[in-house]
């Protein structure tokens, strides 16, 4: 914007009769805290001069056994992984030094008034969708309503569901009104996922949102898909004729000229395809993967290397979690017996390797997560809540059980027996049972066959309680067909930490998304206080307030003994191929390791 900046504010809030402007620029910041000026040309950490060029091949962090859908956005079905992150684009996009700032995508100019209840994005001249037609605001407001309506999945209702609405000021000018002046609903719609008006039109005529399965995302990306059927591997190929190559939040990014990725059935297939050259970048996650498989000639010569990354992530949390939606469950006592049956001391020395820590309340390793007794910020927000809270909340906040000497397995069943008799659950005829008799089951929903040896102490543990619980391998698509429809009674779920939380905490923790289908919040924790401190957390004006708000909330979440902490490791335990590539001086300080490689490496 330069010197024009002025100039243009006064233009959007003319066209928008918008109330008087806060200020008009090239990035937005929840906070203020922008590092990069007006006509920056990259960021810190790519290489701007980097060649394009080769091919990386990898395989999603995550854990699809195929794919059987291109639409995203929808519920039902799979889509590959990467076409979020390479065939479509947003108005803003973020980058991995700065959590709460966003800079301009196919905006180039963003516009909050005074009163925070509106944001005003122009966009760029010179953005183009793959068929060759403009980005127009008429598309990011189609977009919207296609997120926002019912034959979307569910969650996109949660994220957006304080935008008043969407009105297209002219071809290229687009206004979100908010419900609230909440500093972060710029950074949401920002974010939001822009497509275009043709995708899954027919001769004109649109199909229902739902029923856009095998049309290809007509998207704004730096990649198309090479050869678009549905299977296990999927090839994007870059657009040499790509719109945002010099834009300075894309310069330097996504260098190579094709990105594959490979689905394999089970662990050892997968390793054995990056020892057979079959791809080049594998992210590991079993510990025991680590120590042992990634040896011998191909890593003593160079051809593989195995590197931990450091990052400054927040840690992940990672726990068994329970459905609160059966009567079980419902008793905090229980909840809390079943907790104290995991050895994670044990399972650390034994199974780990050290590798991992144990994880504390759900945001461990950074400043949200809740420790002692509440802090003066944490107890004005408590304080109003007090009669929706129970006493204890206002004592030192729980920390996961030890086995750690003096402490012991042994003496911790011991408590949780105390604690299952308070509840009304007692031993008898073979069985933990209730007053009715009934016996005290557990069937463990997972799409991991090598999680067993894991499940397997703790199932031990549970039996000497009396409790049985069965373990239910089913597949990718089955567990998450039975996940979005609740339909399980105990499972593993991993949370990546962020830098930056906000509205996608009421998807996760929110009394409406517990009632949503196919939401995230998977324990169904409907909760008022949870629900108030979620809105302390979303309209947070600056950082140490949410600071405070995300502190109360995990104090709140972690006596609701809603999980079983797991563990997590503090670094990305990388196996990769370096002969095929260079990577950046730079590595920035937050990041996930698939979207850092796949967009700043290059080919050698």
């Amino acid at each position: 914007m330069r010197d024009l900046s002025f100039l243009r504010a006064l233009m959007a809030a003319l066209l928008a009769c918008l109330a008087p402007v806060a200020w008009a620029a090239h990035a937005y910041a929840q906070f203020g805290d922008i590092k990069y000026p007006a006509g920056f040309s990259h960021f810190d950490y790519v290489n701007p001069a980097a060649p394009k060029g080769g091919e990386i091949r990898m395989v999603p962090p995550t854990r699809p056994t195929n794919f059987d859908k291109f639409n995203p956005f929808t519920l039902r079905g799979t889509a590959p992984y990467g076409v979020g992150i390479l065939l479509i684009e947003s108005l803003l996009t973020g980058n991995s030094e700065e959590p709460t700032t966003a800079y301009g995508l196919l905006a180039d100019d963003v516009t909050v008034s005074d009163d925070k209840l509106s944001a005003t994005f122009r966009i760029h001249p010179k953005a183009r969708f793959h068929n060759g037609e403009p980005v127009l605001a008429a598309d990011v407001l189609h977009a919207y309503t296609q997120l926002t309506g019912k034959l979307a999945a569910p969650q996109y209702r949660t994220i957006y569901a304080e935008v008043k609405g969407v009105t297209v000021v002219s071809e290229r000018v687009v206004r979100f009104d908010f419900l609230t002046p909440n500093p972060e609903l710029p950074l949401v719609v920002g974010g939001m996922p822009v497509f275009s008006r043709s995708w899954g039109k027919v001769a004109g005529t649109a199909k229902p949102f739902d029923q856009i399965v095998s049309d290809v995302p007509i998207g704004s990306g730096p990649y198309k898909i090479a050869k678009p059927a549905m299977g296990r591997d999927i090839t994007y190929v870059r657009d040499p004729a790509y719109w945002g190559v010099d834009l300075p939040s894309r310069k330097g990014q996504f260098n190579f000229d094709r990105i594959s990725f490979k689905i394999y059935l089970d662990e050892t297939s997968r390793f054995e395809g990056l020892k057979a050259g079959e791809f080049d970048f594998l992210r590991e996650f079993i510990s025991r993967n680590w120590a042992r498989q990634y040896t011998g000639k191909q890593f003593s010569s160079g051809e593989l290397v195995k590197r931990a990354f450091e990052n400054r992530n927040p840690g992940d949390f990672q726990g068994y979690v329970f459905n609160l939606r059966h009567a079980k469950f419902q008793d905090v006592r229980v909840r809390r017996a079943i907790g104290l049956a995991m050895d994670f001391e044990w399972m650390n020395r034994q199974l780990f390797y050290g590798l991992y820590k144990r994880v504390n309340g759900y945001f461990p390793n950074s400043e949200f997560h809740a420790e002692g007794l509440p802090r003066a910020d944490e107890l004005a927000l408590l304080a109003p809540l007090r009669g929706r809270l129970k006493p204890e909340v206002f004592g030192p906040v729980p920390i996961s059980p030890s086995t750690t000497p003096p402490g012991s397995l042994r003496e911790n069943l011991r408590q949780a027996q105390a604690l299952l008799r308070e509840a009304g659950w007692t031993y008898r005829d073979g069985a933990l049972r209730n007053a009715q008799g009934e016996a005290f089951t557990l069937e463990f929903l997972n799409d991991q066959p090598s999680l067993a040896r894991i499940v397997g102490p703790f199932q031990k543990a549970l039996e000497k309680l009396g409790i049985t619980m069965t373990y239910r391998v089913v597949d990718f698509s089955l567990a998450k067909q039975k996940m979005d429809a609740f339909d399980f009674e105990i499972t593993t779920l991993r949370l990546p930490g962020s830098t930056a939380p906000g509205g996608e905490l009421l998807e996760l923790f929110g009394s409406r998304a517990a009632a949503t289908p196919g939401s995230s919040n998977v324990w169904g924790i409907a909760d008022p206080a949870v629900d108030a401190l979620l809105q302390k957390v979303v309209s947070a004006k600056t950082r140490p307030e949410l600071s405070a708000a995300m502190r109360a909330l995990d104090r709140v979440l972690t006596h609701g003994y809603y999980s079983v902490p797991q563990y997590y490791g503090d670094a990305f335990l990388i196996g990769y191929r370096p002969g095929r590539f260079v990577l950046p001086q730079v590595i920035p300080p937050y990041y996930q390791p698939d979207t850092w490689a796949m967009s700043t490496w290059w080919a050698k």
